[in-house]
């Protein structure tokens, strides 16, 4: 008997204004950069690390964020990993990116030491329908 399960929430800021683009068959689908920070201390000094992953989503959600979302907006994902895999130059190549089943819009917000992390459009949206 085999067992899977593939699931992800993260939460993070884009990195760009996001991609919207059509499948041939009019399927919207939107795809964007999103950065994490993570502070943690070493040797009584905080430091800061900061990861990148890619978002994909489809369909309606994915015309919303194409319309709603832009560069340095915080949302949260929940979604699925999905690994892509090629070759180029004779050598095999692979990606892990984020599939996103639910997207939500954070409000805007200034942090203490950042300044602002929210979008540029000021509005605060919710979750987005499917």
């Amino acid at each position: 008997m085999s067992f899977s399960f593939n699931s992800v929430c993260i939460g993070g800021n884009l990195t760009s204004d996001p991609e919207i683009r059509y499948t041939p068959s009019g399927n919207a689908i939107c795809s964007f950069g999103l950065a994490l920070n993570r502070k943690f201390k070493k040797d009584d000094k905080w430091e800061n690390e900061v990861e990148f992953f890619d978002v994909v989503a489809w369909g309606k959600q994915a015309e919303t964020c194409g319309t709603h979302l832009a560069k340095g907006r915080a949302v949260m994902i929940k979604g699925r990993l999905q690994q892509e895999t090629w070759e180029k130059d004779g050598q095999k190549r692979s990606k892990v990116k984020v599939v996103a089943e639910h997207v939500e819009f954070l409000p805007r917000y200034n942090a203490p030491d950042t300044g602002d992390v929210g979008g540029a459009d000021g509005d605060d949206e919710g979750s987005i329908p499917f």
